[in-house]
């Protein structure tokens, strides 16, 4: 009688950007983490540890490549103008930055400097 061996199938090693990819999906509004988790074919149990490395800041990635972020225009501001300049102080609009764990509003004037400090400290 001949026993047959079960081959394991070959773990994954993934880099830092695609298991930060998996997180920040399943900080999607109505994500699951075990669907995340079998949608990539990673135990749920792993997606939990990597995410709890996104909170200390273990899954950043290099700061010298450029990061790309989507952006989505909402349709009751697609195609508005401005008819005339605003006065300078008054408010010129709003900006609203989600970042996976945490979500920036940003109303009136932005000062670029401020903004960036804020989006930098959100990023670590």
């Amino acid at each position: 009688m001949e026993i047959e061996e079960r081959e394991r199938p070959k773990r994954r090693m993934r880099s830092k950007a695609e298991r930060r990819g998996i997180v920040e999906e399943t900080y999607q509004a109505g994500a699951s983490v075990a669907r995340v988790a079998r949608r990539h074919g990673v135990n749920a149990n792993q997606v939990f540890n990597w995410r709890r490395q996104y909170r200390e800041g273990k899954l950043e990635v290099d700061p010298a490549l450029p990061a790309l972020v989507p952006v989505q225009v909402t349709a009751a501001l697609a195609g508005r103008r401005e008819s005339k300049p605003p006065a300078s102080g008054s408010i010129t609009g709003t900006i609203d930055i989600e970042l996976g764990h945490a979500r920036v509003r940003v109303i009136g004037r932005a000062d670029a400097d401020c903004v960036r400090a804020a989006l930098e400290g959100l990023a670590r």
